[in-house]
C-alpha cells in the first residue's frame, strides 16, 4: 500500500535517525515544525523523485561494485523507503549490488566493511537470554525472517559473521518484490562460531573467535532460538539460509510442522530452476517426461532440485521408479550408485543400481561427467557443485548429440564458482543451448547478436511466500507449494526462461495467490481467506512511498531501535 498518513511519537534527530521513519529532505515544512525539524535540515523540501534523481547520480558516480553495494547499504541504514525507491526504480542495473554476485564479496571482508547494525545477532553464549533480547528489540509485528549461522554461504563456505550479509539481502528482496514493509522483516546472525582458519585468526573479525559449536549444543541453541522466536513472532514466516549441508536439512526436517518455515537453499533454489526447466522444455517444443536430467553436486541444493524433479514428473503421470531412472547426480566420487559407501539416505534415494552401469566406463575409479553423459543419454544439464569451469566443452558436445537443443544450468554462484561462463557455452553449442545461471553475467555477442542470459534466482520464488504468508492464512509450506510456484512462475516466463526483473514485482501476487490456492487443496489454508485472493495480496503489499505524519498526543524524545 502506498504511503497514507501516520502517527508517530518520534521527533528531532531521533526521527532523522530512524531508517523506517525519516523521509530526510521531503519533510514538509509543517512536518518539521511539528517534529522540532526546523533548521536540521536544508530549506527545500523534495519530493521523492527528486530525492531518487539525486541518489542514482550519487550512485553512478561509484565506480567499484563494493563502492556501489557500500553507498546503497548506507542508504537503506539511513532512509528505507528512498532507498527501494530507487532501487525498484534501477531494479535490473542494482539487484547485483544488493545481492549476488556483490554480496559473496562483501560477506569476505565483513568485519572490515562493517558500518552500522541491521538485524539480531544471537551468540552462542547469550543462550540463556535469547527470548529476553527478541521481547527487548521488538519494534513492531515481524512478518518474515531470515536466519543464517554463516556455516556455507553461497559457494564460498564458512564466512562465519560474513553470512549476515545474505539475509540482509534477501530481506530487501522480500520487500522490494513480496512487499513486505522493511519494518516487518528481522535478518537474524547464529553465531555459534567458525571453523574458517583465516577467521580465527584475524584479530579484526569481529565474530565468536571459536570452533563452531556442534552436535547436541548446536541443537539444543537452535532449538532455543526457535521457540523464542514462535513466542515472540508467533505469525511470522521463518526463513533457514545457508546451513551447511549437516544442518540443512535436519532443521528443515525437525521444524517444518513446529513453525511456518522452509529452506531457501533447498526448496526456493529447487523451485526456481524447476520453473526455468519448464519453460526450457516448452522453448524446445519437447516434453519434460523425455528429458534426462544430470544434477552434478549431490548437496543440498542438488538434491532439492532432485526432489522437485522428482515429485514434477510424478505429477504428469509417470511412477516414482520411472522418474528416478531419468535422474543422475554426481557429487566429487562420480555418479551416484547404490554401492557406495558414502551417501546418505537421502542421496540413495538418487543412486543408480550399480548393475545398470555395466557399460559405463570408470576413470580413476569413479564414472565421471563426461561418461554419465554419453551413457545415460542426458540433456539437461544443472550445476550446483561450486566447481569452476566443470562444464568443459567436451561436456556440451556430447550433449549435443543427445538433444539438438540441450539445457545448461550452470547456477553456483557467486560468478567465479560457476561450472561455466554463458558465452563458452553459446560458442561451444554453436548457439544451440539454452543456458540459465545463477548469478548475473555480462551479454555478450554471438554471430553478430547481442545475448543476455537469464539468471535462475530464487528471488522469483522466495518473496512470493513471504506474501503468502503476510496474508495470515497459511498454516504449513509442503512440497506442493513450491510446485505450483515453479509452474505459476513458468506460465509468466512467455517465450523466455524466466520474465524480467522489472514484472517481477507483480507476478509475485500470482504465485503468492498459487501457493494459497495449493494449501487450500492440502486442507491448510484457514477458512477466513477470501475469494478474491489476488486483489487481497495486491492490497497488502507495501510500496515505497512517504507517509505524512501526524504527532502523537504526546510528543517524548525517545531513542529509536534501528533495525
Amino acid at each position: 500500500m502506498k504511503g497514507s498518513k501516520k502517527t508517530i511519537k518520534a521527533k528531532g534527530k531521533h526521527l532523522l535517525w530512524d531508517p523506517h521513519l525519516n523521509k530526510g529532505t521531503a519533510f514538509t515544512l509543517e512536518e518539521r515544525e511539528d517534529f522540532s525539524l526546523t533548521g536540521l535540515l536544508p530549506s527545500h523540501v523534495s519530493s521523492i523523485e527528486e530525492q531518487v534523481q539525486r541518489r542514482y547520480r550519487n550512485f553512478c558516480e561509484k565506480k567499484t561494485d563494493l563502492e556501489k553495494y557500500v553507498f546503497l547499504s548506507d542508504l537503506q541504514g539511513r532512509n528505507a523507503t528512498l532507498f527501494y525507491r530507487l532501487v525498484l526504480e534501477h531494479i535490473t542495473e542494482m539487484l547485483p549490488y544488493i545481492y549476488t554476485p556483490t554480496v559473496g564479496a562483501v560477506s569476505l571482508d565483513y568485519s572490515i566493511q562493517y558500518q552500522q547494525s541491521k538485524g539480531l545477532f544471537l551468540t552462542f553464549d547469550m543462550k540463556d537470554e535469547i527470548e529476553t533480547i527478541l521481547e527487548r528489540t521488538k519494534r513492531e509485528e515481524v512478518e518474515v525472517i531470515v536466519i543464517t549461522d554463516g556455516g556455507r554461504t553461497l559457494g564460498l563456505g564458512d564466512v562465519g559473521i560474513g553470512g549476515m550479509v545474505i539475509p540482509i539481502g534477501k530481506l530487501a528482496l522480500y520487500s522490494l518484490f513480496g512487499g513486505i514493509a522493511p519494518g516487518k522483516t528481522l535478518p537474524i546472525f547464529l553465531d555459534v562460531g567458525t571453523d574458517n582458519e583465516e577467521l580465527l585468526r584475524n584479530p579484526l573479525y569481529l565474530g565468536r573467535k571459536t570452533r563452531r559449536v556442534v552436535g547436541d549444543e548446536y541443537n539444543a541453541f537452535v532449538d532455543t532460538v526457535v521457540k523464542a522466536i514462535k513466542k515472540v513472532y508467533p505469525k511470522a514466516l521463518l526463513q533457514w539460509e545457508d546451513f551447511a549441508r549437516e544442518h540443512a536439512l535436519p532443521l528443515l526436517e525437525r521444524y517444518k510442522d513446529k513453525i511456518l518455515s522452509f529452506n531457501d537453499d533447498i526448496q526456493g533454489t529447487a523451485a526456481s530452476t524447476l520453473a526455468g526447466l519448464i519453460s526450457a522444455v516448452k522453448k524446445k517444443r519437447s516434453k519434460f517426461d523425455r528429458e534426462k536430467i544430470l544434477i552434478y553436486g549431490a548437496g543440498s541444493a542438488g538434491l532439492g532440485i532432485a526432489n522437485i524433479v522428482k515429485s514434477y514428473l510424478q505429477y504428469l503421470g509417470l511412477s516414482e521408479e520411472e522418474a528416478l531412472d531419468r535422474i543422475y547426480m554426481i557429487d566429487l566420487l562420480g555418479l551416484l550408485h547404490d554401492e557406495q559407501s558414502h551417501l546418505s539416505p537421502e542421496q540413495l534415494l538418487f543412486a543408480k543400481k550399480q548393475h545398470t552401469l555395466t557399460s559405463f566406463r570408470k576413470k580413476h575409479g569413479k564414472i565421471g561427467l563426461h561418461e554419465t553423459i554419453k551413457q545415460g543419454k542426458i540433456t539437461i544439464l544443472i550445476g550446483v557443485s561450486a566447481h569452476k569451469g566443470a562444464f568443459d566443452k567436451k561436456a556440451v558436445r556430447l550433449l549435443l548429440k543427445n538433444s539438438s537443443q540441450p539445457i545448461i544450468f550452470p547456477l553456483s554462484n557467486p560468478n567465479e564458482k560457476s561450472e561455466a561462463e554463458p558465452k563458452s557455452l553459446c560458442h561451444w553449442s554453436k548457439g544451440k543451448a539454452l543456458i540459465a545461471t545463477g548469478s548475473p553475467f555480462p551479454s555478450f555477442t554471438y554471430k553478430g547478436v547481442k545475448k543476455t542470459v537469464p539468471q535462475c534466482n530464487n528471488v522469483y520464488i522466495f518473496p512470493a511466500f513471504g506474501l503468502a504468508a503476510a496474508s495470515g492464512f497459511l498454516t504449513k509450506i509442503t512440497e506442493k507449494m513450491f510446485l505450483a510456484a515453479a509452474e505459476e512462475l513458468s506460465n509468466h516466463a512467455g517465450s523466455h526462461l524466466f520474465p524480467p526483473f522489472t514484472e517481477l514485482r507483480d507476478i509475485t501476487k500470482f504465485i503468492a495467490a498459487r501457493i494459497l490456492t495449493a494449501a487450500q487443496e492440502e486442507n491448510l489454508l484457514n477458512d477466513t481467506a477470501p475469494s478474491a485472493i489476488d486483489n487481497y495480496l495486491h492490497s497488502l503489499m507495501w510500496y515505497p512511498d512517504y507517509h505524512t505524519y501526524e504527532p502523537h498526543t504526546i510528543i517524548e524524545e525517545e531513542p529509536v531501535y534501528r533495525s
